[in-house]
């Protein structure tokens, strides 16, 4: 038996896709904030067409917080009964949308200077 194996409790074992999960969430908030704030500016415009007409408006945030609340809770049930299917599709979200956030932050600091 794998000693550590043995030693690791089932919340160690999910301890990583609630970190990974948190994070989405906390970047897909990110890049509505950021976005918001520079589409306002006129430095960008929104480039996905289902958003085009909510940036600006009172919904635009609790839309996207809505959005990426509910994506974290489908990918934590194919968590209960896949997880690795969940772990690489979360670390993948994770990725796409740091480099979402990336461009937005790219946009903002060129267009500040």
């Amino acid at each position: 038996m794998n000693r550590l194996k043995f030693f690791r409790s089932e919340h160690s074992r999910r301890y990583p896709i609630n970190i990974l999960l948190g994070l989405m969430v906390a970047l897909v908030i990110a890049d509505g904030v950021i976005s918001n704030y520079i589409i306002a500016h006129g430095f960008a415009r929104e480039g996905n067409p289902l958003l085009q007409n909510w940036v600006n408006k009172e919904g635009f945030l609790v839309i996207k917080a809505a959005g990426a609340l509910l994506a974290a809770l489908a990918l934590w049930d194919i968590y209960k009964r896949n997880p690795r299917l969940s772990f690489i599709s979360t670390t993948c979200f994770v990725v796409v949308y740091s480099l979402i956030v990336g461009w937005n932050l790219a946009i903002f600091f060129f267009n500040q200077f």
